[in-house]
């Protein structure tokens, strides 16, 4: 049963309005929603309305207007005994924080987003939508790998409620990754994402179902090509397909026209026309949310290094790069400074404490945890799941520390974390154990499929170009897999997996290598 079904007043109007969002139409959605909300006595429509009002809001980018749109909402919620509007609000609320500029703000409502949307007891194709504008938010704040969980579990649940999957492509949480690889120096990251993406436009048209795509789903799509095209890699695109016209598409959205014209900044690279994108990005205005802050000024880069002008290049993409960097330092400074105290602020002083010490994402790597790891694992075996865990630990590692010092030492961990991410599986799972090692967490697998995994790990990892990072320093990875048994008690299974998949990583690690 859906939400609506619980609502006895204007269901029709209200999924009217969920509709015209969905194909990109937020202004006539907008409309709609404050009929219902002028008119209903239904305390459930009303809420219902309101959410999807600040949705339509956070759409058209009218952010003069989210607080009073969050305020309005959170009160017509509160009394509700209903966990998905509860997470739904808080997703949307998190968003809008995050184009507010307000950092520590998103951060709460991310955690409460998350808690409300893992306690619906009888999930519904709404609560899907609650996880896509949770993963939605998670992307704009630059956790990419929540982002992808996230979404992940708004495809699941939507298959079931029997919305398609192309529904949930999402491409534009895969592009924002790759853009934030490029703006932090992996431009062969960036460039593998964005095949990535494109193979999956490529597979929708094939199969005959890139018509149901969103609006927004498209313009992403355009984007992402755009944007490959203009890093020097050829792109296969004819007819609808032609990044200039999946550019067009994404309705009223404000993050689609920031797209557009930032896509057409790339297109002009492209075509080697780099003096008149240089001349666009002097004249265009878009959100720095959208894509980072730092992306103007990496175009401008690239743009610049095309036509010649090398010192200048180089002057701007030090500044993409120190923007890219500062969003990093303020999400350090969230985590330090903030969400203590406001969580505290929130009538949830007894949990601030356990809260602040039980952070669940490394602030390095931006991958989840150990603790989180060990969450994770819990939950899946404890559903009965077949499970397998792999060991990966860095070869070479201590020597990056000893020649180049441990801030290289960080970069490599970055790229490591970046690599292995970019490799997985739909649905798997990769963490930071600590140190060099890293954890990945493959569900409903088994050895045979493990062991195509741990080559395509090896095989990045050899690909990556170390030389550049860390000069006559080579870094591999050595991988052990084991399966976890649920034959005996919970913690002691998943410590003898752990003990074993220690074992075959340490073989490995023994065994001589291909030169």
């Amino acid at each position: 049963m859906g939400w609506l079904d619980r609502v006895d007043d204007q269901v029709d109007a209200l999924t009217r309005a969920r509709a015209l969002q969905e194909a990109s139409r937020s202004a006539e959605a907008y409309t709609l929603l404050e009929r219902v909300i002028r008119t209903t006595t239904d305390p459930a429509a009303r809420a219902d309305a309101m959410v999807q009002r600040l949705s339509a809001l956070i759409n058209l980018g009218r952010t003069a207007e989210y607080t009073r749109a969050i305020e309005e909402a959170s009160a017509a919620v509160r009394d509700l005994a209903e966990p998905y509007l509860h997470g739904h609000l808080n997703a949307l609320a998190a968003l809008a924080a995050h184009h507010q500029g307000a950092l520590d703000r998103c951060v709460t409502h991310l955690v409460k987003a998350a808690r409300a949307l893992g306690a619906v007891e009888d999930p519904d194709r709404d609560t899907a939508w609650g996880w896509h504008d949770l993963a939605m938010a998670y992307s704009y704040l630059s956790f990419h790998g929540y982002a992808l969980g996230a979404i992940e579990r708004a495809r699941q649940l939507g298959v079931t409620a029997g919305i398609p999957e192309e529904t949930f492509a999402a491409p534009g949480i895969r592009l924002r990754n790759a853009v934030a690889l490029d703006h932090n120096g992996d431009s062969d990251g960036c460039l593998r994402v964005l095949r990535d993406v494109a193979a999956d436009l490529a597979r929708f048209v094939r199969t005959g179902r890139a018509g149901r795509l969103r609006p927004s789903s498209l313009a992403a799509y355009g984007y992402a090509a755009a944007r490959q095209a203009a890093l020097g890699d050829r792109v296969e695109a004819a007819g609808d397909t032609e990044p200039s016209r999946l550019l067009n598409h994404g309705g009223d959205s404000a993050r689609a026209r920031d797209m557009r014209q930032l896509g057409l900044v790339c297109l002009a690279v492209a075509d080697g026309r780099p003096i008149e994108a240089v001349t666009r990005l002097d004249t265009i205005l878009v959100s720095t949310e959208t894509l980072g802050a730092a992306e103007p000024a990496r175009l401008r880069s690239i743009a610049l290094s095309r036509a010649g002008d090398h010192l200048a290049a180089h002057r701007a993409d030090r500044l993409a790069f120190r923007l890219a960097a500062q969003r990093n330092d303020r999400l350090r400074d969230v985590y330090i400074d903030g969400i203590a105290a406001r969580i505290d602020h929130e009538e949830m002083r007894r949990e601030a404490a356990r809260f602040e010490g039980e952070a669940l994402t490394d602030p390095l790597t931006g991958l989840p945890n150990r603790r989180r790891l060990e969450r994770y694992i819990t939950a899946v075996v404890t559903r009965g799941e077949q499970v397998v865990i792999g060991v990966c630990d860095l070869d070479g590692f201590k020597a990056v520390n000893t020649r180049h010092g441990h801030h290289s030492g960080d970069l490599v961990l970055q790229r490591i974390a970046g690599v292995i991410n970019r490799v997985m599986r739909r649905g798997d799972f990769v963490a930071r154990y600590g140190g060099d090692e890293f954890v990945v967490v493959l569900p409903d697998t088994g050895m045979a499929e493990a062991a195509e995994v741990a080559r395509r790990i090896e095989a990045a990892v050899l690909a990556e170009d170390w030389e550049s990072l860390v000069p006559g320093t080579p870094v591999g990875v050595s991988i052990g897999f084991a399966e976890v048994s649920g034959g005996s008690g919970l913690r002691n299974a998943l410590s003898v997996a752990f003990e074993q998949a220690d074992r075959e990583m340490l073989a490995a690690k023994s065994r001589p290598r291909a030169s």
